[in-house]
């Protein structure tokens, strides 16, 4: 990331008529600039120029001058983010061109017009996809867009893609892909082919950035003229030194089961000190968590490929113990398709050839089966190598924050649900959820970072209402909109729809939320427990039941919120939305769906699932 825009020394000769006190303003008003609004100051600028005197104005005169000297060809760089992935390797290929004296410009998707893709020459999406193959949010009137008979013809364009996924779901980097069919059908000719990568992305990306470079540089070298420019890169807000590459080493302070003695789910309340990181964050942002993974397990998926642990592994140049890559290197909880495919091969399991030939069977398995168990499967010795090539590399966790640092300053508190399950005689665990929950003692070190989601915000203006749909753990990010909320004394309605087992056992904050509903902080709460009562009752449900109400603060503006469960919970609150669209506002469903959607483009309609 950029330190921010400056004035670039060759126009500071420029600034004659300015005394250092002007100088300083104009300094720090362009510092605040982003990209596009110092684009849209150029135009206004040389409008100025056309209509005052140039001879008082030299500065205006020569900063448009050097605006309109850019280059037409140059790289421009889109990325469809949801969770912020996607932007980080696109700043980083932003940050490298910049390096390798390449002109470019970054823009989220939904800063960037379907339509000036026709005025480009290069152009790189990197895309991330969200849920069931589903564009992220800030892409999708892009992806609209370019599907749509307004899309132009881009025969003079050369791009690439570069997808990030997981390679567990169906639709593996599904927004990637639509990019590059939506760019090749509209005539695009690709310089590079794209690339997909898996959640272990560092590695293929940094490898694609560097030939995908190589190749613009020179493809450009003929058409670009050495020339002063105006800065580019996105305006740099406040920036810690700790990312997810140089995370901070924080200490934990709390870890508090806050569900009953008898509940069938161990929630912890986390809180850990972020004092003196300089880490800032905002309601709806996530918490990077490094974990390390359990000895034991890695014990024990040596033992079951007839490793003992001492043998060495080399991981980037490193020599290391098999056990000791396996505890802070590899992911060695949940499976993956591929990990099951390789394995297949090696030991020759006929159960799980047959699991490989069919793909549905294969997610299913992969996704509910740990790697000890896959292992089991079929004894079969491996080497320490072969090992670690059946593994994904290990990558953080992110987990929803749970506070606003206007109440809780110098800390950041999560609410992590254990994973934990019975295989045989034997217990299973998620790997950062019990690293945090249960091996982590109170004052233990953990690394951190903050991921920014600009995807999950608070509405800018307070007197907005809001309705939060969060049930069990989806819970985290509305305490810390509620905090940040009651903290400014904003005036706009909020409404919490939240569910979970029982009210006796797994009410988590119930004080809380109770104490918010009396100071007027939360002005409705709609709880649905599903075991309390012989039919099962979940959040959609309470939906439906408070329609008229649903649908009128709709109409009155409110942004409506959920986070929580992909696979079933999203789904059926968001078929809730739509059948009151359909019985409150008369909508057909393809409208009501139609509704949904503009609603989601206004950033009205927002989700974090997982």
């Amino acid at each position: 990331m950029s330190s921010g825009n400056t004035i670039p020394k060759e126009l500071v000769s420029l600034t004659g008529p300015l005394n250092d006190s002007q100088l300083n303003q104009l300094q720090q008003t362009v510092s605040q600039l982003s990209p596009q609004q110092l684009a849209w100051v150029s135009g206004y600028f040389w409008g100025l120029s056309q209509s005052q005197s140039t001879a008082t104005n030299p500065l205006i005169t020569q900063a448009s001058a050097v605006a309109a000297a850019k280059p037409d060809s140059q790289l421009t760089i889109i990325y469809a983010s949801q969770t912020g992935n996607a932007k980080g390797v696109a700043e980083a290929l932003e940050h490298e061109a910049q390096a390798a004296g390449v002109a470019v410009r970054l823009f989220d998707a939904s800063d960037y017009k379907g339509k000036d893709l026709a005025k480009e020459t290069h152009v790189i999406f990197v895309a991330s996809t969200n849920g069931e193959g589903e564009a992220p949010d800030n892409a999708l009137e892009l992806h609209e867009f370019l599907q749509s008979k307004k899309a132009p013809k881009l025969p003079n364009l050369e791009y690439g893609v570069i997808g990030l996924g997981d390679s567990s779901y169906e639709f593996f980097c599904q927004t990637g892909k639509d990019f590059d069919a939506f760019l090749e059908k509209l005539g695009a000719k690709r310089f590079i082919d794209r690339v997909d990568c898996d959640v272990d992305y560092d590695q293929p990306a940094t490898q694609w950035r560097a030939k995908a470079l190589e190749v613009v540089k020179a493809s450009l070298a003929s058409t670009q003229a050495e020339v002063v420019q105006l800065p580019v890169g996105q305006a740099a807000a406040s920036h810690s030194q700790y990312t997810k590459q140089n995370p901070y080493t924080a200490t934990l302070l709390t870890s508090q089961k806050i569900t009953g003695r008898d509940s069938g789910k161990d929630v912890r309340h986390i809180e850990i000190d972020l004092e003196g990181s300089g880490l800032t964050y905002q309601p709806g942002d996530a918490l990077g968590v490094w974990y390390e993974n359990s000895s034991e397990l890695a014990n024990a998926i040596a033992g079951a490929v007839g490793l003992s642990g001492v043998e060495s592994v080399d991981v980037d140049g490193e020599s290391l113990s098999i056990h000791s890559a396996l505890v802070s290197k590899y992911e060695i909880t949940g499976a993956n398709p591929q990990l099951v495919t390789k394995f297949a091969e090696l030991s020759g399991s006929e159960k799980l050839q047959a699991l490989v030939a069919d793909k549905d069977k294969l997610r299913e398995y992969a996704s509910n089966t740990q790697v000890i168990d896959v292992l089991n499967e079929q004894h079969t010795k491996l080497s320490a190598q072969e090992l670690v090539s059946l593994l994904r590399r290990l990558t953080p966790r992110l987990y929803s924050i749970a506070s606003s640092q206007s109440e809780v300053e110098e800390e950041v508190h999560l609410t992590v649900g254990i994973v934990e399950y019975e295989q045989g005689e034997e217990v299973r665990q998620g790997g950062a959820s019990s690293f945090l929950g249960r091996r982590l003692e109170e004052g233990d070190e953990v690394k951190v970072f903050i991921e920014h989601n600009n995807n999950f915000k608070l509405p800018q203006d307070d007197s907005t209402p809001i309705i939060m749909v969060g049930p069990g753990t989806g819970i985290a990010p509305f305490r810390s909109f509620v905090q940040e909320r009651d903290n400014r004394g904003a005036e706009g309605k909020s409404w919490l729809f939240f569910g979970d087992r029982t009210f006796t056992q797994d009410f988590l904050y119930q004080v809380e939320w109770q104490k918010y509903l009396k100071s007027g902080a939360l002005s409705r709460l709609d709880v649905a427990f599903s075991r309390d009562q012989h039919e099962k009752v979940y959040v959609q449900h309470r939906i439906l039941e408070q329609a008229e109400q649903v649908w009128e603060w709709l109409q009155d503006g409110a942004y409506i919120y959920i986070c929580g469960d992909a696979t079933r919970m999203a789904k059926d609150v968001h078929e809730a939305l739509v059948i009151v669209a359909e019985q409150q506002g008369g909508l057909t469903r393809e409208k009501a769906e139609e509704y949904l959607n503009e609603l989601r483009k206004a950033k009205r309609y927002q989700r974090d699932v997982y």
